[in-house]
């Protein structure tokens, strides 16, 4: 199945102990490009994170969002910062004696002293971080990738939908490209009759001069090519997963065989359905942009 580079996806996991949500949204982009935002605890597991996502997403800008929140408050530790503490005890001894006052130290003092309390957080085990992580990480990739296939799908309905009004520009292109030489011949003959009148003329010179015009202006070759870009466009369609960039090349070369016919056939019917054509292939160019 198709799938489109844009979606959202989001997981979460909520226990006892740890709170973690991972949310993943994905726009167009050439390449693949990946942007993860976590906390600081988090970055020694990025290579693995991107290694799981790469297994979803093939292509497109992706920006990951992770919040892990751990409700244990087993690895916050809060200390006393005893030399602190005595310091501003002593001042405030020091500074009774003087005013001659009677310090009574009081452990409620203790809160109210500035930096008196350090907290600060243990190590955390990676790969028990990991086991919180896996389960919403690929929640989310999977419900951004079901968001994507639904788009994908959309997209390739509106696809078949311009290859369907490419084909009728086609065939008339087609079918017009074949008569062109026998009006020309026709034209021609009238004219010679115009302009020499009762002067015998050859009919080798004509036919010759026919053939000229008719090896000039053939567009057989092109019609060849473009049929068989047709096919491969619809072909590579069908195979699902990620099929933008093939498509991608494939209109490229639809648009210069389409370029070549409107350059080479001397008709204006052929011009102007070379010019509809071309609008419809835009239409698939603008497309698979969206594509994977």
């Amino acid at each position: 199945m198709v799938r489109s580079m844009t979606g959202f996806g989001r997981g979460e996991l909520k226990t006892d102990n740890v709170q973690c949500v991972v949310e993943i949204k994905t726009v167009n982009h050439r390449y693949s490009d990946f942007t993860i935002k976590m906390p600081r605890e988090l970055l020694s597991l990025e290579d693995r994170i991107r290694t799981e996502l790469q297994q979803f997403i093939q292509r497109g800008k992706v920006d990951v969002y992770i919040t892990y929140i751990d409700l244990s408050h087993s690895t916050k530790k809060i200390t006393v910062d005893e030399g602190v503490a005595g310091a501003y005890f002593q001042a405030m001894k020091d500074a009774s004696e003087r005013l001659g006052y009677c310090f009574k130290p009081e452990m409620a003092m203790l809160f109210r002293i500035p930096d008196a309390f350090a907290q600060f957080k243990e190590e955390m085990d990676q790969e028990a971080i990991w086991e919180n992580l896996e389960q919403p990480l690929r929640a989310a990739a999977g419900n951004l990738t079901q968001m994507r296939e639904k788009e994908g799908d959309k997209l390739k309905k509106e696809l078949e939908t311009i290859l369907t009004n490419s084909d009728h520009f086609f065939q008339a292109i087609r079918d017009r490209s074949s008569k062109v030489p026998l009006e020309y011949q026709d034209k021609l003959k009238v004219r010679i009759a115009e302009l020499m009148e009762n002067v015998p003329v050859e009919e080798q010179r004509i036919a010759a001069e026919i053939a000229i015009f008719a090896d000039k202006c053939s567009i057989d070759e092109e019609i060849a090519r473009l049929e068989s870009h047709i096919r491969q466009f619809r072909d590579t369609l069908e195979t699902g997963c990620a099929v933008g960039r093939r498509l991608d090349f494939i209109v490229q070369e639809m648009n210069r065989e389409v370029n070549t016919m409107g350059s080479k056939a001397n008709d204006i019917i052929i011009t102007n359905n070379v010019i509809a054509l071309k609008s419809e292939i835009e239409k698939l160019r603008e497309q698979i942009q969206n594509l994977e």
